[in-house]
């Protein structure tokens, strides 16, 4: 057994940091360590545990099977004293040098934190927003590593053991160029199938979606003919062609160049929701991230 009393606390610390980076130079850059002393703290920690922690390996350092046992009550351990030893501020928006990083998908992006930009710059100026790819996969990992504070998904797929909040409601509605020749608000179902269709691809390629889902229960197709991974890129090829998509109605909601109609096909819609780890669901910087960010839709 362990004799707590004589445990070096930052060695601890060390340990942790190594197992999420496992790497040496990368973990003592992180901790502002020289390389020599994060050697040091791990040829310590393998005598008090008498096992090897971390191997070489083809990819860097692989964590033995003791260390996987390690990893998360280590983590929440060092939380926890964290957070009983943290003073209890409260955050200045004004004074703050905060970096926060956020993942999102270009719709979520335009949609939630465009409108958001304005207050977030005039409370905190001297903060750092930063904005990443959304990977669905990811999110959960990325949220308890610390490498995203907040992320944006529909509700349904969102990874169980976050926080979360529900946003908005969106549905769908079908969008053209403004002169497209057969595009009109009382278009009929059959008029729907024959338009050539543009789609965001939840499958990055595919050419299927909800829309087809809801035709399918109908016993009817439609022409997709183009697929792309990103809704930017599908503006502006309904802008410039005879292509309609069905699109998030709160993405197209102040556009000039696009007419909006309601389509003749009931498409279910989504939740929009903002999700976090446990760990900062109390810190008052990222509670004022929060609600800055609600209200502002």
């Amino acid at each position: 057994m362990l004799n707590l009393r004589a445990l070096d606390l930052n060695l601890l610390v060390t340990l942790d940091v190594l197992l999420a980076e496992r790497n040496v130079t990368r973990a003592a850059r992180r901790l502002n360590y020289s390389q020599p002393s994060v050697s040091v703290h791990l040829a310590k920690l393998r005598e008090i545990f008498g096992d090897p922690l971390l191997l070489p390996g083809p990819r860097g350092m692989q964590p033995t099977a003791r260390a996987e046992e390690l990893l998360q009550p280590l983590r929440e351990a060092l939380e926890s004293l964290e957070r009983a030893v943290a003073p209890a501020r409260p955050f200045n928006p004004a004074e703050s040098q905060h970096t926060w990083r956020v993942a999102a998908s270009d719709s979520s992006g335009s949609t939630i934190l465009l409108p958001a930009m304005s207050a977030i710059r005039a409370a905190a100026p001297a903060t750092r927003l930063a904005v990443l790819d959304l990977v669905p996969s990811q999110i959960a990992k990325q949220a308890e590593q610390g490498d995203i504070d907040l992320a944006f998904h529909t509700d349904d797929g969102s990874p169980p053991g976050l926080r979360r909040r529900t946003l908005f409601a969106e549905r769908y509605v079908l969008a053209g160029r403004v002169d497209h020749p057969r595009l009109h608000p009382q278009l009929t179902l059959a008029e729907f199938c024959e338009l050539e269709h543009v789609i965001v691809s939840p499958d990055r390629g595919g050419f299927h979606g909800v829309t087809d889902d809801a035709l399918a229960k109908a016993g009817l197709t439609r022409k997709v003919v183009l697929s792309v991974p990103q809704f930017l890129f599908m503006m502006s090829v309904l802008a410039s062609t005879d292509l309609v998509a069905m699109v998030p109605s709160r993405l197209v909601r102040s556009t000039k160049v696009l007419q909006i109609v309601e389509p003749p096909v009931d498409v279910p819609g989504y939740e929009m929701v903002m999700l976090w780890h446990e760990r900062s669901h109390r810190d008052p910087a990222h509670q004022w991230l929060r609600e800055t960010i609600a209200k502002s839709i």
